[in-house]
């Protein structure tokens, strides 16, 4: 399966957003990628300020958009995330997952909001607009299932083992590290997560500008089920097509059985006597 990870820039202007995301995408399909990922909030700047004035509902701007670049490309597209608005007025972080004929084929609303204050460092709260999803997104593909999550979500490994434990052998994650969480967290949890899961994990994220409402870390990043980083990114605009060796999921897991060596009977919080 090969795999393009696009790392582009948002600016405040909506329909550029949308066609720099549509030349990226047909760039992935030059290169004979099989699916392309987008990174987190790809249509807007990702600001509170900006969040509700660039939200969309279902079939809006953005979402028709993705499902002609898929269709157009013929791939399979996760189109990054934007903010979804819904029939009662609620706010999600969504990512929508094409296939090669434009159809919707999953939909992950970002489940753990990015409610932080890290002391010296970086602060910012994301449920000031965005209202939690609550459902665990794995998809099928021909290549096999891959898991969904959106940044802040990542950090949760019950998360990633639910979506492994429902057959992912992928876990995608559009995501936008901040410089505080970024040179601490971001290739650690990309490379740990490959190692519980014993599964690919790769991340897309949005380019660095450094002027911007909100400085994205960048570093795209792909990661193999041994741990091992097969490519990433730096802060500049780019992409890469990235080919995964699924057999090697197997491999990895009949060498070191951990998924099915767990033990369940005793992993449970008891009171000490």
């Amino acid at each position: 399966m090969k795999i393009g990870l696009i790392q582009m820039g948002a600016g405040m202007d909506k329909e550029e957003n949308l066609l720099r995301a549509a030349e990226f995408v047909k760039k992935c399909k030059e290169k004979e990628a099989d699916i392309a990922v987008l990174p987190e909030i790809f249509n807007g700047p990702y600001s509170n300020d900006y969040f509700l004035p660039y939200a969309e509902p279902v079939k809006g701007k953005s979402w028709q958009a993705l499902s002609c670049m898929a269709k157009d490309n013929q791939l399979w597209l996760v189109g990054g995330s934007i903010p979804e608005i819904d029939e009662e007025g609620k706010v999600y972080n969504t990512s929508f997952v094409f296939d090669p004929e434009g159809r919707q084929v999953a939909r992950h609303r970002k489940m753990h909001l990015f409610d932080i204050d890290v002391k010296g460092g970086q602060s910012f709260k994301e449920s000031d607009t965005f209202t939690a999803g609550d459902e665990v997104t794995v998809f099928e593909t021909p290549w096999g299932k891959i898991g969904l999550c959106i940044c802040f979500d990542f950090r949760f490994p019950e998360l990633s083992r639910l979506m492994v434990l429902g057959g992912a052998q992928v876990l995608v994650v559009p995501a936008a590290f901040n410089m505080t969480t970024g040179p601490a967290h971001w290739e650690l949890l990309f490379r740990q997560r490959a190692v519980d899961g014993q599964c690919y994990t790769v991340g897309a994220a949005p380019a660095r500008d450094e002027k911007g409402c909100y400085v994205s870390y960048g570093n795209s990043i792909a990661v193999s089920p041994w741990g091992d980083v097969l490519w990433r990114a730096g802060a500049e605009e780019t992409f890469q097509v990235v080919e995964l060796d699924m057999e090697k999921v197997q491999q990895v897991r009949q060498q070191l059985p951990l998924l099915s060596a767990r033990r369940e009977d005793v992993y449970e919080v008891r009171e000490r006597k």
